[in-house]
């Protein structure tokens, strides 16, 4: 029997239905794209933090936008004064960016890089009048219904 690895269908959106990315992302048809690595997490019910790895970029390197329900995420290195002779380049210095499709009521509450970390936190916040409440039923008595009098209606009809 063959299994179906969906993962990477999962890479490019956070808080959404893991059926609705997974349907989005097979429609599109786009592979996803290598630099630079990240991870998605869900550090509680309604919070996510994503994590990309930013190896040589400074925080003034990076631009983060949220537009239209996606997170913008690019970095580009300013060009280095110095001229040193670079023997090998293991470590990527070139521009990047991603997207990131975002559910409806995630925002983001900040950004901080940390060892060449990009730490992203997102959280749901969903408005109070798109929450789900209780609503309370009352145990009144209903309201005495007036008895119709047969002969009293034959006469006023006569």
């Amino acid at each position: 029997m063959t299994t179906v690895d969906f993962a990477p269908l999962f890479r490019t959106a956070i808080g959404f239905d893991r059926l609705a990315r997974l349907v989005d992302t097979a429609a599109s048809g786009q592979e996803p794209q290598g630099y630079p690595p990240y991870n998605i997490e869900k550090t509680g019910d309604d919070s996510y933090r994503l994590t990309m790895a930013v190896a040589g970029f400074r925080p003034e390197d990076i631009d983060i936008t949220v537009k239209d329900n996606t997170l913008f995420v690019s970095g580009r290195v300013a060009a280095d004064t110095q001229k040193a002779e670079i023997l090998y380049r293991g470590i990527a210095g070139r521009a990047f960016e991603r997207r990131f499709v975002l559910a409806d009521h995630i925002v983001v509450e900040g950004a901080d890089v940390q060892h060449g970390l990009l730490h992203v936190g997102l959280k749901r916040v969903v408005p109070e009048s798109l929450k789900p409440r209780k609503i309370v039923v009352g145990s009144a008595a209903p309201a005495p219904q007036p008895i119709a009098n047969d002969s009293q209606d034959n006469a006023k009809a006569a």
